[in-house]
């Protein structure tokens, strides 16, 4: 299989850029990874452009990447609309690679870019509720509520304020492994608290404040267990990233010391399967593949970034992902194993609690945080020598878990 490289990545700073357009966040992150490859755009072959919200909230559908990419100098070439709920920008990878492998192109870009900070809230959170099945949404929630019955919400832990539906997926999935596995809303809380903690060192995270677990539970509520610390924000941004091949590399004289392998790239749809088969959850099937293509395990990794729209998503995604035992994913959490330092880094990002969720973007900016770790260049938050690292970023929802879910796996 046709080895394909990181040769250059960058990303915007996450956050609220309301003063920004969609053009100028996409053009920093494309002349970023442009400059970090040593590339020019009339070397790409080919472009991914990953966004989900620009129709609804900016009114411009159908040709998305063709309109912003011929606005930062790219035309002439085949540009690809992807929209994958949140696992979009991992999508574009994914499908960058394929192309790649194909001998279509010897170098391609892969971009997403977001701008999701608006005067109407209310018109962006309406955009999480197109995330499921739409004609059988009370379906949906109906059976996600039941998976957590037996866990009453204490007084006050309700927000009156509105939120995303998402939300109350995740609380859903939170009482059935406080159910099932007797996971706490401490443990849940120290997950964040980690996050936020990691946060501190990374310049382009939304927030950079850091949380005792104790404070992250004093916190205003959303919907229990789940505190507002413990949720992503609404965020605006872009990433970028240029994949080339061999051949590639040799055409623009990338510097190979920086260059990362990707070593897996699979992609993945929900399966219906029972609650009571965890272990065929569709990122546990997705990892196994993964590790397989890369002829790694788990215990391989060093560093991971993973899907934590809310600090729960970490806890189940490193029990799918193999990176600790089913159910131990909270107790893990409490005692440091996923800290900075600790037997496997999760999220020194900052997550997606802290980093931000640009939707589009979120996972070419998992990619940009992994790549930055394994070129040693990730400064107070570095993990100390990792070689091989692993990303989860997952999208939608599809009867009881995500829609889509994409895995990468990174090495040296």
């Amino acid at each position: 299989m046709e080895n394909v490289y990181i040769a250059g990545i960058a990303m915007t700073q996450f956050g609220r850029h309301l003063d920004r357009t969609i053009e100028s966040l996409a053009r920093e992150a494309l002349e970023g990874a442009l400059k970090d490859a040593g590339a020019r755009a009339e070397d790409i072959g080919a472009a991914f452009h990953a966004n989900i919200t620009n129709g609804p909230l900016q009114g411009q559908f159908a040709i998305i990447g063709q309109v912003n990419l011929s606005r930062l100098g790219l035309e002439g070439i085949p540009i690809y609309n992807v929209e994958n709920a949140c696992a979009s920008g991992s999508t574009a990878v994914h499908l960058a690679v394929q192309s790649l492998r194909s001998g279509a192109t010897d170098i391609a870009l892969a971009l997403g870019v977001e701008k999701m900070n608006v005067e109407d809230k209310a018109k962006t959170l309406a955009l999480f509720e197109m995330g499921v099945d739409v004609e059988r949404a009370e379906e949906t929630f109906t059976r996600l509520e039941a998976m957590g019955k037996g866990i009453v919400p204490p007084p006050g832990s309700e927000s009156a304020r509105p939120y995303s539906r998402f939300m109350g997926i995740y609380s859903s999935w939170c009482r059935w492994h406080m159910q099932t596995y007797g996971t706490t809303q401490r443990q849940i809380a120290a997950v964040c608290a980690k996050n936020h903690q990691h946060s501190v060192h990374n310049p382009w995270s939304q927030y950079r404040q850091s949380f005792t677990i104790d404070e992250v539970l004093a916190a205003a509520p959303i919907t229990y267990p789940l505190t507002l610390p413990m949720c992503s924000p609404v965020t605006d941004g872009a990433a970028a990233v240029i994949l080339c091949t061999e051949a590639g590399l040799k055409r623009i004289g990338a510097d190979r010391s920086r260059c990362v392998r990707i070593a897996a790239s699979v992609m993945r749809s929900a399966t219906s399967r029972l609650e009571s088969v965890p272990e065929r959850h569709v990122s546990a099937l997705a990892a196994q593949q993964a590790y397989a293509m890369a002829g790694l395990g788990p215990e391989d990794m060093d560093v991971a970034e993973l899907h934590d729209a809310t600090a729960m998503g970490e806890i189940l995604q490193v029990e799918n992902l193999g990176l600790a035992p089913r159910g131990e994913g909270g107790p893990c959490a409490e005692r440091g194993d996923f800290t900075i330092g600790g037997r496997i880094p999760v999220n020194p990002s900052g997550g997606l609690e802290s980093k931000g969720h640009p939707l589009g973007a979120t996972g070419i900016g998992q990619l940009y945080e992994l790549t930055t770790q394994l070129r040693g260049e990730a400064g107070a938050r570095q993990v100390e020598g990792a070689r091989h690292a692993i990303q989860e970023n997952g999208g939608g929802l599809l009867g009881i878990e995500e829609a889509a879910i994409a895995i990468h796996i990174l090495s040296r």
